[in-house]
């Protein structure tokens, strides 16, 4: 028995000890904080990082919109508690978001027939949506992405169980919408089949349906429509024409499920602000979704987190606030613009960059697809000290009056051969 322990006591403890997790694999890094990464460790003065998918103000730092700091004041001083939100969230802010996206005078808003509730930000949104789709649609477990989408759609949909295929929707040699291509793949999907649709400024590509398009989409009855809306108000600078998608799709009768979020349009990044709405038949069916809702939510975090949602829902409550926030999305989306028109006006005239340019004009919101090659974004990077996402998508928020004319300069000279 003493030689037994002896032996026993002899084996080393890394050898009789075997990790529950030494089999589990390394994961690839995230493509856009793996970009981060590289500009951080970059000591070069000239580099800039495009790939971030946030605002950033004329010097190039996160903005806090005064509208938001004007609500927080009003928080501060009116001292609310911190008790737990209720599963679908606070209520003047889940409201005033499914007016904000509706309109006023939409007649399933005013007839009691949509079901909201409050989510952590767009990705909360569409994961709630997600699983409540794979757990009652009743017509298809599969969703339809258009080629490219953003990059977690997949993911989320994915593990909220449902299948993921795609449809067509971006034309590289154009560098613009194929809409010949998306209507003829959404033409043979399976009837009820669920499409994903983003409400406006499509994320990656910038290219968006025009209104007569987006009518022609809708004209596909049999689809059901699931709209990401991450970017009202700071694709245009409005946010009723960037709503036009999901009202027209309303108004025709469409029985859409809809994501929104706060992070982009009131800078609440952090604070994650969101909400998820499915619109119904009917009060009654309302009451029952919403019963669903939230046996879908209590298990995946009880309930929505409390100070963003004030914020977001302070500013879409006061009429005075209500102005001066919708002003200020104006002005990040118009700065926007202001660096398409002035980035175009630099490749085309002053660098005679060859091919053709157009697209970064007529694309919308924050980010833009180039049309540049990923031997190009390498070099760029390498030699350059430029941060881009290797398909050529930038964000346009990290250009400014300070580094547009190294960054024109730049592309002209890579696509040129002479970087």
């Amino acid at each position: 028995m003493l030689t037994v322990v002896a032996r026993r006591q002899a084996i080393p403890k890394a050898a009789r000890f075997i990790s529950a997790w030494a089999a589990v694999p390394q994961g690839p890094p995230d493509p856009i904080l793996g970009i981060t990464e590289a500009f951080k460790a970059d000591k070069d003065p000239k580099k800039i990082n495009l790939g971030v998918g946030a605002y950033r103000d004329d010097n190039g730092k996160p903005y806090v919109l005064p509208s938001v700091q004007k609500a927080e004041e009003i928080l501060a001083a009116a001292k609310g508690d911190k008790e737990y939100l209720p599963i679908t969230g606070l209520a003047n802010f889940t409201g005033a978001a499914a007016k904000l996206a509706y309109g006023a005078d939409s007649a399933a808003l005013q007839e009691g027939r949509i079901a909201v509730t409050q989510s952590i930000s767009g990705t909360g949104a569409l994961r709630i949506g997600g699983a409540f789709l794979a757990r009652h649609y009743p017509h298809s477990k599969t969703i339809y992405l258009p080629v490219p989408s953003w990059g977690n759609h997949t993911p989320i949909f994915r593990d909220s169980g449902l299948e993921v295929k795609g449809y067509r929707y971006f034309d590289k040699k154009t560098v613009g919408l194929d809409f010949d291509g998306l209507v003829e793949d959404l033409k043979n999907a399976p009837e009820k089949s669920i499409v994903l649709l983003h409400a406006c400024a499509h994320n990656p590509t910038g290219v968006d349906p025009t209104p007569e398009q987006w009518k022609k989409i809708s004209d596909e009855k049999q689809l059901f429509p699931f709209f990401d809306m991450a970017y009202q108000g700071f694709a245009s600078g409005n946010t009723t024409r960037d709503a036009f998608a999901v009202r027209y799709f309303v108004e025709q009768g469409h029985q859409v499920v809809l994501a929104q979020s706060f992070a982009k349009n009131m800078g609440l990044y952090a604070e994650r602000v969101g909400a998820f709405s499915i619109v119904t038949s009917s009060p009654e069916e309302k009451a029952r979704v919403d019963s669903q809702l939230k046996i879908v939510i209590r298990p995946m975090y009880s309930n929505p987190p409390i100070h963003g949602a004030r914020v977001a829902g302070t500013i879409l409550n006061d009429a005075q606030l209500y102005t001066q926030w919708e002003g200020e999305v104006k002005g990040m989306a118009d700065r926007i613009i202001s660096m398409r028109d002035t980035l175009y006006n630099k490749l085309t005239n002053d660098y005679k960059t060859p091919g053709e340019w157009g697209h970064i004009k007529s694309q919308i919101g924050m980010f833009s697809f180039t049309g540049l090659r990923p031997e190009q974004t390498k070099a760029l990077a390498e030699k350059a000290h430029i941060y881009m996402t290797g398909d050529g998508r930038i964000s346009m928020a990290g250009l400014n009056a300070h580094n547009l004319d190294y960054f024109a300069e730049s592309v002209s000279a890579v696509v040129k051969g002479n970087l």
